[in-house]
């Protein structure tokens, strides 16, 4: 390998290396997709909102069901607030709505879209506002009663596809805000309608085709929580506001494999019979045919027994010095077996070793060796030499 070809492997080396340092400190981008859940801070989220709607109710509570679940389960009373870049509702639920409404409630929905059967039964209809001139879609907002209206339209800037009602009944339907494309002097020339309101038996719908009005981004930009807070003014305050969790771009889905079959009621039963049954099964059909499994006695130490008697002959014969070297032995297997600890070499690394794994002094340990080493160089020993050799022994291997 020639010296060019080395250095062209160390620059491309180096490139790779600071090309992933880059990487590695370049700040997150933004995300701007959109969530409107109540947990998000990202722009797009609606935190902002919901911590403040907590001040200005009377009691606020997170729905995580569908609305035709929860109105079902719950019978609740006060102000349902669902908003998020789509609102489908099937006929099963969106009649569960109605009727809640009808009983004296109020629905507050802020969507780009709603579904056909909710448009249809209040006689409305969305269609997306497409800039004449230039290609901005960054929406003004504003309200038309005198008291709440803004001498300058609200800005929400960002480019966004723009929804507004374009069809509206003005018998059925009372105007509440009005919208329009950007205009650098912030005035609403030609509105167009964005939020009505409608009565619905006893209670009240309310319709919002900008989303992103309730968003952090847009609250926090400038003075447009004043937007906000003049919108919502229209919901009673003194009611008890249910919000929606449940019908957002950006909810927490379910990862269990157990979620479909725990959410779904037959299914969630069906799951709790299959493991009865399978726990009834082992109790009783593997109790009457399973054999009485026989008991094996253990295999008794033969070598504990050999040695002992082997042992007591060089006893009787006062051949210490054999016992001895016998005892060193065992002893010696006994920490390779308990401490897992080799002794082909004896020296301070085994003594550390020891010391650690038996809890004892390095320097009790220290002296036993000593003391094996000095009987082992000896051509007899003592019976006291022995006593003192399985006293030093006996404090090493029991704690």
């Amino acid at each position: 390998m020639n010296r060019s070809y080395k250095f062209g492997i160390v620059v491309v080396l180096f490139l790779v290396a600071f090309l992933t340092y880059l990487e590695a400190i370049e700040p997150e981008p933004l995300n701007w997709n959109p969530s409107y859940s109540s947990n998000d801070k990202i722009p797009l989220g609606a935190y902002v909102l919901y911590d403040n709607l907590k001040d200005n109710f009377a009691e606020t509570v997170k729905v995580s069901k569908t609305p035709f679940d929860f109105l079902t389960t719950y019978k609740p009373e006060g102000v349902y607030m669902l908003i998020n870049s789509h609102l489908q509702f099937d006929d099963a639920e969106l009649g569960k709505l109605l009727t809640w409404v009808e009983e004296g409630n109020t629905l507050f929905l802020a969507s780009d879209a709603f579904s056909k059967n909710l448009l249809d039964t209040l006689g409305l209809n969305v269609s997306t506002l497409v800039p004449d001139e230039g290609i901005s879609s960054r929406p003004m907002l504003n309200l038309v009663q005198p008291e709440l209206r803004n001498d300058k339209a609200y800005l929400f800037d960002k480019e966004v596809y723009h929804s507004i009602f374009s069809e509206i009944d003005t018998l059925d339907h009372t105007v509440l805000g009005i919208s329009e494309l950007y205009s650098e002097d912030l005035e609403i020339e030609d509105p167009e309608v964005n939020f009505v309101i409608v009565d619905h038996g006893k209670g009240q719908i309310l319709l919002n085709t900008t989303p992103q009005a309730f968003t952090n981004f847009f609250i926090l930009y400038e003075d447009n929580f004043e937007y906000v807070e003049r919108a919502l003014a229209y919901l009673p305050a003194d009611a008890t506001l249910y919000w929606d969790e449940y019908k957002k771009a950006g909810k927490t889905f379910q990862t269990s494999p157990l979620y479909i079959l725990l959410s779904n009621k037959a299914l969630k039963w069906a799951y709790y019979f299959t493991l009865l049954g399978a726990l009834l099964f082992v109790l009783f059909e593997g109790k009457r045919k399973q054999r009485a499994i026989p008991v094996k006695e253990p295999l008794q130490n033969q070598t504990y027994h050999f040695t002992r008697t082997v042992a007591g002959l060089y006893l009787d014969r006062k051949d210490y010095k054999k016992v001895a070297v016998k005892k060193i032995a065992l002893f010696l297997e006994y920490v390779r077996l308990h401490f897992r600890i080799p002794t082909a070499s004896i020296d301070e690394e085994l003594y550390r070793s020891l010391a650690l794994n038996s809890g004892k002094d390095l320097e009790e340990v220290r002296k036993l060796f000593q003391l094996i080493q000095n009987l082992e160089s000896k051509n007899s020993i003592t019976k006291e030499d022995l006593l003192a050799l399985n006293t030093a022994i006996a404090s090493i291997k029991h704690k």
